[in-house]
């Protein structure tokens, strides 16, 4: 029924505060079920050969949190994540990961339309095992980390979504003291600021958050900053960093250590303010920390632990930014890599890596608890899930 047919049939008796809160609701009815159609779920994997699926689409029923399986695509070796682009047009992957001698980054096209995701183009991507990529939010700049090489690497994209050659590469070596896992710099992700002026690089190996200016006019955008790292604890393995939605506070999960520190932000400086454990207090030691996210409300704060945890750590965010345990979550799986919180803050989506299951929860917008939906999704060595709704 169009909204205007509905409401000639108002009686006129009625005020016309009460026909504005009709056109609200209907307004809400409408976006709310709008949404539930067309929202879709990217998982990445590690699939070792590429006549072996890779990268899955599914489309996600927000009334019930059920996945219903759209395309699939091969002759994609190891895409181990995933990130989409501003408009939604395009799927950048991190490929060849896990690879020797290799690292590439890859384009594809998604057309829900048509239900289609189809390759572009490939470049490398400046060292090996690459493992985060992030896009610039004006379409033109890909970002990518480097886990075994330690270095990052921008690509420019044109508008029909095909990745240049590195455009800018910085390799880093130092390590730090935990002799096993820092021998040499590891950089885990590449994460914009949130207006998109700075870019920051965890870097698990040498115990610091790197940072760069990102001047999206030059022709290399990375510029040097005053402050070209935060230190970290050491042996703590910074891995995961993200921003809250005011842009005020920042946080960083510790995987070697199961951690994770609170910074206040500001033009490119990050000071620290907390640091409190993502574990439970029964577990002692071999912590695994993986990844994080702010609920689009800004009012809660998830972390996973991997090893023999398995859950999802549970923060409420105060006023000034640090964080107090709220909870525990089993993911009802093994290795939670990456998740994925919807952009109406209604659904968690987990990818567990060792037992290949995507996993769906609606999230409580009070409590920020979690509650497992029935789907059980499989995807095996799933690597990686992003959520993005379309118009």
């Amino acid at each position: 029924m169009q909204l205007s047919n509905f409401l000639s049939r108002i009686p006129i008796t009625i005020s016309k505060k009460l026909k504005s809160i009709f056109t609200i609701l209907f307004a809400l009815f409408i976006s709310f079920n709008f949404y539930s159609q067309n929202t879709y779920v990217f998982v990445g994997s590690y699939n070792f050969n590429k006549d072996k699926k890779g990268i899955y689409v599914f489309k996600l029923d927000t009334v019930t949190g059920q996945l219903k399986k759209i395309t699939t695509v091969k002759n994609v070796l190891n895409p181990s994540y995933l990130t989409v682009s501003p408009n939604g047009n395009y799927i950048y992957a991190c490929t060849d990961t896990k690879t020797q001698n290799a690292g590439s980054v890859s384009s594809f096209e998604f057309k829900p339309q048509n239900k289609t995701l189809t390759f572009i183009n490939s470049q490398k991507s400046g060292g090996e095992n690459p493992v985060y990529l992030s896009a610039h939010k004006n379409g033109k700049w890909l970002v990518n980390a480097n886990y075994t090489e330690g270095s990052v690497a921008v690509h420019s994209l044109t508008e029909d979504g095909k990745i240049s050659p590195i455009i800018q590469t910085f390799s880093y070596l130092e390590g730090s003291i935990d002799k096993e896992r820092q021998d040499r710099s590891h950089v885990h992700s590449s994460v914009f600021s949130p207006n998109y002026d700075f870019i920051f690089l965890p870097d698990l190996g040498a115990d610091k958050i790197r940072s760069y200016q990102f001047d999206s006019l030059q022709k290399q955008p990375l510029q040097e900053t005053s402050y070209p790292f935060t230190q970290a604890v050491l042996g703590s393995g910074p891995r995961h960093f993200t921003f809250h939605p005011n842009g005020k506070f920042a946080y960083c999960v510790e995987e070697l250590t199961g951690t994770v520190s609170v910074y206040k932000y500001a033009n490119g400086k990050l000071d620290s303010i907390q640091r409190i454990a993502s574990h439970t207090d029964e577990f002692k030691k071999g912590f695994n920390s993986g990844d994080i996210h702010v609920s689009p409300d800004g009012i809660f704060l998830y972390v996973t632990n991997r090893g023999e945890e398995n859950n999802i750590a549970i923060f409420s965010i105060e006023n000034d930014g640090t964080l107090r345990s709220v909870g525990y979550q089993p993911t009802f799986g093994r290795t939670p890599r990456i998740f994925a919180v919807d952009s109406q803050g209604k659904f968690i989506i987990v990818a567990n890596q060792s037992t290949g299951n995507v996993v769906v929860f609606k999230r409580d917008s009070v409590t920020g608890l979690l509650k497992k939906c029935s789907t059980n999704t499989k995807v095996k060595n799933a690597s990686c899930v992003q959520i993005k709704e379309y118009l």
